[in-house]
């Protein structure tokens, strides 16, 4: 029998993860190898630059350029504040003065005798990095990250939508094939991450946003609904930044399809416990998949994530990761030797996949993933 190798949705009930915490620009890492982390606790932190500003003080003051640095009140490198003028003219005999106020709060950046113009950069914005899940610190690199390892439950998802959040771990439905409503969500479950099952409606999405939910973990949902809730058409971009109010991780595809059992199992023995939610999702080069982490105290078993476990052979259950099948079940039922040409004219290796409802079709091996647990 044919088999090949491909890569699968990791869920591991006990196993080690480990999150590089790195920050955009240098800043500085504000833990040590060996310390334990809360999900919340600021790790690194850094200064994004304001905005520039620039000021044509020439052209507004009606002066020659040579003459803008006899007329500035601050130096390059001071501060000021909105409002607080900057620049002013001497006018006639005293009389008569000119000036320019700051637009904004900030800092002179510089002054060019050339341009006539004075660029102001806006307060700088302060950017933490928090840990992200509870564990400890194995690594730093000075000024850039803190490593943070995790030793719990491990689930990716298929896409996903919003940012970073953790919560306590709640069931809103008691099946996993249960859709999940609207009359699902309750008061109660404000702050907590509340698990569905084989379907999230647009709906129940209003309903989790108002009610305070952090996230919510389901197996399906439909595109439309998608459209409805953002108001416009997630391109091919990575995801994680909308700012929806709550994190959603699918773990299965896009439509009704219910949550794979072991999965929802794992979530129900893990109910009460505090996860780590990240939505952020990229289909294509450098694959990135939303994730729930759900630190244990017990050590870390070994995860589950071996060879024998990405084995793909005839009755291997699949997910397309790719259009035209993107999100759909089903399983391989042929592994073709020989290389089929695609309408770009290359050659890959494909498989013979048959879809929960009956439908066969040909894919490059390249677009599926294995279905593990």
């Amino acid at each position: 029998m044919g088999y090949a190798y491909t890569p699968g949705l990791s869920v591991a009930e006990n196993t080690v993860v480990r999150k590089v915490r790195r920050l955009p620009l240098k800043g500085k890492v504000l833990v040590k190898v060996g310390d334990a982390v809360a999900a919340d606790d600021v790790v690194a932190q850094t200064e994004l630059p304001g905005d520039v500003k620039p000021v044509n003080v020439v052209g507004k003051l009606g002066i020659a350029p040579e003459e803008l640095i006899e007329i500035m009140l601050k130096k390059k490198g001071e501060q000021v504040t909105e409002g607080e003028p900057f620049a002013r003219t001497k006018g006639f005999f005293g009389f008569f003065k000119s000036e320019i106020r700051a637009p904004i709060d900030g800092t002179i950046e510089s002054i060019s005798h050339v341009t006539g113009q004075v660029i102001i950069r806006g307060k700088p914005t302060l950017l933490q990095k928090t840990a992200y899940a509870r564990g400890k610190i194995v690594d730093i690199s000075e000024d850039e990250s803190a490593t943070v390892e995790i030793n719990g439950t491990f689930i990716q998802g298929i896409f996903g939508i919003g940012g970073e959040t953790a919560g306590t771990l709640a069931m809103a439905v008691s099946a996993p094939d249960e859709v999940l409503e609207a009359n699902h969500i309750k008061p109660e479950h404000a702050d907590k991450i509340i698990v569905g099952g084989s379907l999230v409606t647009a709906d129940a999405v209003k309903a989790a946003v108002k009610h305070g939910v952090k996230g919510i973990i389901c197996g399906g949902l439909n595109d439309a609904d998608l459209r409805n809730f953002l108001g416009y058409e997630l391109g091919v971009a990575i995801t994680g930044e909308e700012t929806l109010g709550v994190t959603v991780v699918v773990t299965e595809g896009f439509g009704k399809i219910r949550m794979a059992q072991a999965t929802f199992e794992l979530l129900q023995r893990r109910e009460g416990k505090t996860a780590s939610l990240n939505g952020a999702t990229q289909i294509r080069a450098g694959v990135i998949r939303p994730e729930c982490v759900i630190p244990l105290d017990e050590t870390a078993g070994s995860g589950g994530n071996d060879e024998e476990s990405s084995i793909l052979q005839v009755g291997t259950p699949i997910r397309a990761i790719r259009e035209p099948f993107f999100g759909r079940i089903g399983k391989c039922v042929g592994l073709p030797v020989e290389l089929e040409k695609l309408a770009s004219e290359t050659k890959v290796r494909v498989l013979e996949v048959e879809f929960e409802n009956g439908e066969r079709a040909t894919v490059p091996r390249a677009n599926v993933e294995l279905i593990k647990g």
